[in-house]
C-alpha cells in the first residue's frame, strides 16, 4: 500500500509509491512549477521557521540592547564629575561677617552650618524627611521603582507635577554633584550616582550627608544652618513642629521659606506631620500637639541697615583675597551698638519729619578720626532699596565743601581773623548769592565760614584759583572728579558721603591722611588668616597749625553759625553744613576727637526737597546719634582747641557781626594777620 495526495493507493499488491515528486527535491520545486502534490510537513516547517525567526530577532535585539546599555553607561561614566569631587562633597562657600568684639552682623553667600551627626539630632528630625521625601528609604537600593510609579500616578491624577520620584539618595547625588537641569542625561547620571552612593555608604551615612547638605532656601545649606537661619537655634534643639517645617521646605525652598511665606510653610508642615502619623513614625498625641503649636520663624540676624555694610564688605573681600572656595569669616570694625543707633536716628527722624520736608532718603557714615568705620547706613530701608547711598551715591555737597576752600586760603597765608568782603559778586554773568540774600560787608574768615557766606567762598576761590582748591580736596581724601571752576566754591562737583566724611577726618586727627576701611581680618573657619589689615601710614597732609585754625573756624559753626542747633554736651565739636542748589541735598559733617560723622538727606531722583537745609534734619540726626556714640567716653580736645570741654552753643538767631572769634574786635585795616602772629594771639591771649 502506498500514499499519494494524502491517501492510501490500492493496487494488485500492497506497498508504497516510492517515486520522487518535484516538491521532494532539495530546494523545492523548480521556479514557476507547481509542487505536483502537497507536502504533509509543510505546515510544521512554517511554524518552526516563525519560531526560529522570533528567537533570532529577539537575540539580535537583546544584543543591541546590551550594546546600547553599555554605551549609555560609558557615556554616563565619561560625563560624571571627577572621582575626587565624588569623594569630597563640596557646597558653596559662606561668608560670616562679624562686628566689633566678635558680634555676628550678617552672612553672605550660601550659609552652611557645621555638620551634625545623626545620633545628635532628635529622632523625629530624620523621620520627618523620610516621611515626606522617601518613605521606602530603608528598603530600596538607591532607586525606588514603586516610588516612581506612585509619583507618576499622582502626577496623572493631578494633571501636573505634584510629586517627585527621586529617593533621598538620588536627591543627595543631585545636590552634591549635579546641576539642577531637568534632562534625561542628568536623570541617568543621578541614577548612576545614587547606585554608587548606596554601594559606597551605609543608609545612616547617606541620611546624615543628606541632612547636612540639602538646601533649605535663604542661602542655608544643611539642617544646622537652616535651624539657625529660621529658628535661631541649633538643629539639636529643634521641636517636632520645626523639624516638620524644615522637612517640608525641601520640595520648594525658595517658595516655602518661612521667613517670607509663613503660611505656605505651615501648610506644608501639616502635610509632613500627617504623613509621619500615617506611617507610625510619631504618635497621634505628638502630632496633635505639634499641629496645635506650629513653628514660627524668628527675625533673621543682621536684618536692617547692616546689610548695607555686608554688601560693602563683600565687595571689599573680593578685592582683598579674590576667589575663595572655603567658608570664611570676615572681622569688621563695625560697632553693632553704634550701627543700631545710627539706623534708628536716621530712619525714625525721616519717618517723623521726612515727608513734611520732601526728603525721601538719607545716609550716615561714622568713622574714627583715623578712618575706622564704626557705622554705615546706606538708606532708610534695605528691604525697599539695596542701593548704598553712603558709598555709591554721588551728590553735590554744597557748602559742606567750603572747608577745602578755606584750608587753601589758610595754607596761602590767611588766618581765621583775615577780612574779606561779603558783598554781591559777578563771575562771567554768574551771580552767587547768600542764602538769606543779606550781605555784611567786611567779615572775618571765621564768620564767613561759620555762617556759610557764599560770596566770600567764591572770592577766596578766585583769589587762590579753583585748581588749588581741587588739589586741596584731593589731598584731603576726595576721590571723585572735581571741576576746577569758580562754582567749586559752593560744592557743585558731586562726591559720596563716605569720601566727604573721610576728607574731614584729618581735621579731627591733627592733620594726618586716612584711608577709610571696614575689614580688619579675613580668615577661614579653622582660623587660617587670609588677610590682616596692616597699619597704613599716609602721613601728615596738613600742618598742625593749619588744623588748629580750621578747627577754630569749624567749631564756631556749631557755636554761632549754621549748625548752632547741634547738641553734644561736654564735647568740643566742629563741622560744616551743606545745602545744594534748589535744596536738592542737605548735609552735615561734624566731628569730635572721638568720631567723625556725616549725614546726607535728599531724594534718589535728585528732585528738590521742601527747603530742607543742612542745619535742620541733618544736624538733628547727627546730634541724636553722637549723643549715643559718646556715652561713657572721656572728652578730649580737638587739635588746636585747648581744653576738651566747650560751653553749650549760644542761643539761635544771632546774626553774623563783624567781630573776630571770642568777641574781640576784628582788624579794621583790611590787612591779613600773619599765621605766627595769629597763633601767638590764640596761645597767649594777645591782640
Amino acid at each position: 500500500m502506498a500514499w499519494r495526495g494524502g491517501r492510501k493507493r490500492a493496487g494488485n499488491g500492497e506497498g508504497f509509491d516510492l517515486r520522487l515528486w518535484p516538491d521532494d527535491r532539495i530546494g523545492g520545486p523548480p521556479k514557476g512549477r507547481g509542487t505536483g502534490r502537497p507536502s504533509p510537513r509543510r505546515g510544521r516547517r512554517k511554524g518552526r521557521s516563525g519560531i526560529f525567526r522570533l528567537i533570532y530577532w529577539g537575540a539580535v535585539l537583546a544584543l543591541w540592547a546590551v550594546i546600547a546599555g553599555i554605551g549609555t553607561l560609558v557615556w554616563i561614566g565619561i560625563h560624571l564629575p571627577p572621582i575626587q569631587s565624588l569623594e569630597i562633597p563640596k557646597r558653596p562657600p559662606s561668608v560670616l561677617i562679624l562686628g566689633l568684639n566678635g558680634a555676628t552682623l550678617a552672612t553672605r553667600g550660601d550659609m552652611g552650618g557645621a555638620a551634625v551627626p545623626l545620633n545628635e539630632l532628635p529622632d523625629y528630625v530624620p523621620k520627618a524627611f523620610i516621611a515626606i521625601e522617601d518613605r521606602r528609604f530603608y528598603s530600596h537600593h538607591g532607586v525606588d521603582p514603586w516610588g516612581i510609579l506612585r509619583a507618576v500616578v499622582a502626577d496623572v491624577m493631578h494633571r501636573g507635577t505634584s510629586q517627585g520620584g527621586s529617593t533621598i539618595t538620588q536627591q543627595l547625588a543631585k545636590n552634591l554633584f549635579l546641576t539642577q537641569e531637568r534632562t534625561v542625561s542628568r536623570k541617568l547620571q543621578e541614577v548612576a550616582l545614587a547606585l554608587w552612593l548606596e554601594h559606597k555608604f551605609s543608609k545612616v551615612q547617606i541620611l546624615e550627608l543628606y541632612l547636612n547638605r540639602v538646601y533649605f532656601g535663604s542661602g542655608a545649606y544643611g539642617v544646622e544652618a537652616a535651624a539657625q537661619r529660621y529658628f535661631g537655634k541649633s538643629a539639636r534643639q529643634l521641636t517636632l513642629a520645626e523639624a516638620a517645617m524644615l522637612a517640608g521646605l525641601v520640595q520648594s525652598p525658595s517658595r516655602l521659606a518661612p521667613s517670607h511665606n509663613p503660611d505656605g510653610a505651615e501648610r506644608r508642615a501639616r502635610i509632613v506631620l500627617a504623613d509621619m502619623a500615617e506611617q507610625k513614625l510619631i504618635g497621634d498625641d505628638a502630632a496633635r500637639l505639634a499641629l496645635a503649636h506650629p513653628a514660627r520663624a524668628v527675625k533673621a540676624a543682621g536684618a536692617g541697615s547692616v546689610n548695607y555694610v555686608a554688601d560693602w564688605v563683600m565687595d571689599a573681600v573680593n578685592d582683598l583675597i579674590g576667589r575663595f572656595d572655603d567658608d570664611i569669616v570676615v572681622e569688621t570694625s563695625i560697632d553693632p551698638a553704634l550701627q543700631g543707633a545710627a539706623e534708628r536716628a536716621l530712619t525714625e527722624t525721616l519717618a517723623q519729619k521726612g515727608e513734611k520736608l520732601g526728603v525721601g532718603e538719607g545716609a550716615l557714615v561714622a568713622m574714627t578720626p583715623d578712618g575706622i568705620v564704626r557705622a554705615l547706613v546706606g538708606g532708610k530701608s534695605y528691604a525697599e532699596s539695596q542701593f548704598n547711598r553712603a558709598i555709591a551715591a554721588k551728590r553735590q555737597p554744597g557748602s559742606a565743601f567750603k572747608p577745602f576752600v578755606y584750608l587753601t586760603a589758610i595754607e596761602h597765608g590767611l588766618t581765621p581773623d583775615s577780612l574779606r568782603e561779603d558783598a554781591p559778586i559777578a563771575v562771567k554773568g554768574w551771580k552767587p548769592e547768600n542764602y538769606e540774600h543779606e550781605y555784611f560787608g567786611p567779615v572775618t574768615l571765621t564768620q564767613a565760614l561759620a555762617n556759610s557766606l557764599n560770596t566770600v567762598s567764591v572770592r577766596l576761590t578766585l583769589e587762590f584759583g579753583p585748581a588749588a582748591v581741587t588739589r586741596t580736596a584731593y589731598r584731603m581724601g576726595i576721590t571723585s572728579v572735581l571741576e576746577p571752576n569758580a562754582s567749586i566754591a559752593l560744592g557743585t562737583s558731586e562726591v559720596s558721603p563716605l569720601e566727604l566724611v573721610s576728607a574731614y577726618a584729618p581735621f579731627a586727627n591733627g592733620g594726618f591722611g586716612v584711608s577709610p576701611h571696614v575689614v580688619e581680618r579675613v580668615r577661614t573657619g579653622d582660623g587660617k588668616v587670609l588677610y590682616g589689615r596692616s597699619t597704613q601710614v599716609i602721613g601728615r597732609i596738613v600742618d598742625a597749625r593749619y588744623v588748629a585754625m580750621m578747627n577754630t573756624m569749624l567749631h564756631e559753626t556749631l557755636v554761632s553759625g549754621t549748625a548752632r542747633h547741634a547738641d553734644l554736651p561736654g564735647w568740643a565739636a566742629a563741622g560744616k553744613t551743606g545745602t545744594s542748589q534748589d535744596f536738592r541735598d542737605a548735609w552735615f559733617i561734624g566731628y569730635t576727637s572721638h568720631l567723625v560723622t556725616g549725614i546726607w538727606l535728599g531724594n534718589d531722583d535728585n528732585s528738590p526737597t521742601r527747603k530742607a537745609t543742612g542745619g535742620g534734619l541733618p544736624v538733628e540726626i547727627w546730634s541724636r546719634f553722637m549723643k549715643v556714640a559718646h556715652q561713657g567716653t572721656v572728652p578730649v580736645a580737638l587739635p588746636g582747641l585747648g581744653g576738651g570741654w566747650i560751653a553749650a552753643p549760644q542761643s539761635a538767631g544771632a546774626a553774623p557781626q563783624p567781630s573776630a572769634p571770642g568777641g574781640h574786635p576784628a582788624p579794621t585795616d583790611g590787612s591779613d594777620k600773619g599765621l605766627d602772629s595769629w597763633l601767638l594771639d590764640k596761645l597767649f591771649g594777645r591782640r
